[in-house]
């Protein structure tokens, strides 16, 4: 009896607690995120990822609207498209300091490619805002409703404001988003460009690139 009346004089949680259930590896994705927005990304190289496109939670899209002069902040549900505009592209000379002393460089006879870009973000009422950029977006590739790991894991992709490439590579291989378009429409677009095939996660700007 005392034994009873000792459990029953603790509190509920600590009597039913329990070990948490252990996470499934293998389990279906969850559904897609409220918050992502159908449409496609075009890719500089041709590729078209279509699917529902989203952001890091709560994350707005911030940009510097060059006209006047400050930071802006944009929700992704707000936007119809962002185009992406090179402004200055080139090949950059690998330099080195000599071991024997720290404030003389010297050419390796190496290269890598580099890039600036703008963009230009069109809102659904129409107003545009253009400046410098630097985000990461997301693409899942699922149909409404669809669940499960098929077709893939969201497509991670970044827009540049400044873009690096690797040693040994070419202008021609510094891929980059061109355009994103958002809505019912344009992921209808998507697919007719897309010719209705789903895009592969490995279609990706180039692994070297990031953003500085």
């Amino acid at each position: 009896m005392e034994l009873a009346a000792s459990f029953g004089m603790l509190p509920p949680a600590t009597v039913l607690a329990q070990e948490p259930p252990a996470i499934n590896p293998f389990a279906p994705r969850p559904a897609i995120r409220e918050d992502a927005v159908p449409g496609y990304v075009e890719l500089s190289d041709g590729t078209i990822l279509v699917g529902h496109i989203y952001m890091t939670r709560d994350k707005r899209l911030k940009i510097y609207d060059k006209s006047v002069q400050r930071q802006r902040e944009i929700p992704l549900s707000a936007v119809a498209q962002i185009e992406c505009k090179i402004l200055k592209e080139w090949m950059e000379k690998e330099w080195r300091f000599r071991e024997t002393t720290r404030d003389e460089k010297y050419y390796t006879g190496r290269q890598y490619p580099a890039r600036e870009y703008e963009h230009t973000i069109t809102l659904k009422d129409g107003r545009q805002i253009t400046g410098g950029l630097a985000e990461i977006l997301y693409v899942d590739p699922r149909e409404e409703g669809e669940q499960g790991n098929s077709p893939g894991e969201p497509i991670r992709l970044i827009l540049h404001k400044r873009q690096k490439g690797e040693i040994g590579q070419t202008l021609k291989d510094l891929v980059y988003v061109k355009m994103v378009k958002l809505g019912e429409e344009a992921l209808a677009e998507g697919k007719r460009k897309a010719g209705a095939r789903r895009p592969s996660p490995s279609a990706k700007p180039t692994a070297g690139s990031r953003i500085r």
